[in-house]
């Protein structure tokens, strides 16, 4: 039987389990694919301690099988689906779970793999970058303004800051002191995390930010907030919608569909994106790959190799 990494109850890594589990079977709008590669996210780790994405809603069944976004090859299609064949490789957003040898795929949140484009790269896409994308086009700067990004060393963040840059922002990081080389690599100006940070904004951006993409959350959107001129350029991706709209900014809005998928991808291939893969790892120690995520240190992408040639 096909294997897959799940959580059996909500809570910590003690939840977690890599089981033998039928190969699902596509329903409506879904398209089953051979898994070759699988994201690894924050937001994995945090479904497995019960938190639910914006607009998600009934039950969760146990087992739940981890992971939002897999890059694959296409074994069949559900009722309704046009566009994809069997043998078609392809890359999207996970129905129920995405560390695993199969996997359900969305539709219309599922693009075909771009030459030029490997499997690796492509499950780097559908959750980070294209998050990413999305709120650097909601804020829809001007070239030459300054964006401030808080938590850009992970990879939301890396993804935040090359997709700026490609619009002629001027980027201003904030991250741990061991991302500095990282972040300066992608032409951001880097500001250490930690008490002082938004004093050292201030240094950087006297006159203040054009727009604040914040990943953090809490304390550190708050502190962004009094930085950036406009506080409807103020977008969150790491705090609940009312938090944002208090502070008079909003919510990363998710496009959630294809097109950004095409569109990122054409970054890739085109040189402007580098999904930053600093981690792989086999489906066996994959407890190992989300550690790495959940204890906040990771640099870029960790991504799960699962089956050849990816």
């Amino acid at each position: 039987m096909p294997k897959a990494y799940v959580f059996t109850r909500y809570g910590g890594p003690e939840t977690e389990a890599l089981v033998d589990l039928d190969r699902p079977r596509p329903g409506p709008g879904e398209v089953l694919v051979a898994v070759r590669a699988a994201g690894v996210n924050p937001v994995d780790w945090k479904q497995r301690t019960g938190y639910r994405r914006p607009g998600e809603s009934g039950e969760r069944v146990f087992p739940a099988v981890l992971g939002n976004e897999v890059a694959g090859v296409v074994e069949e299609s559900g009722e309704g689906v046009t566009g994809f064949a069997p043998g078609d490789e392809v890359f999207g957003t996970a129905v129920a779970g995405g560390y695993a040898e199969y996997a359900l795929l969305a539709a219309g949140i599922t693009a075909h793999r771009p030459a030029g484009l490997s499997f690796t790269d492509a499950a780097t896409l559908p959750v980070a970058a294209a998050t990413a994308y999305d709120g650097v086009h909601q804020l829809d700067l001007p070239a030459g303004a300054t964006l401030l990004v808080t938590g850009a060393g992970g990879g939301v963040g890396v993804a935040v800051a090359q997709i700026a840059r490609a619009r002629g922002l001027r980027v201003v990081g904030v991250a741990s002191e061991g991302k500095k080389d990282l972040l300066e690599s992608l032409g951001a100006v880097h500001v250490p995390s930690g008490p002082d940070w938004a004093a050292a904004v201030r240094l950087t951006a006297p006159d203040g930010v054009d727009g604040v993409y914040d990943l953090v959350g809490g304390e550190v959107l708050t502190e962004a907030a009094g930085l950036v001129r406009d506080r409807t350029r103020l977008i969150t991706a790491g705090a609940p919608a009312e938090e944002a709209e208090r502070l008079g900014g909003a919510r990363v809005a998710r496009a959630r569909d294809a097109a950004v998928l095409r569109a990122v991808a054409d970054l890739v291939v085109r040189g402007e994106l580098n999904p930053q893969v600093t981690l792989t790892f086999p489906l066996e120690p994959v407890g190992e790959a989300l550690r790495e995520v959940e204890s906040g240190h990771a640099r870029g992408k960790v991504v799960l190799e699962i089956g050849a040639d990816a």
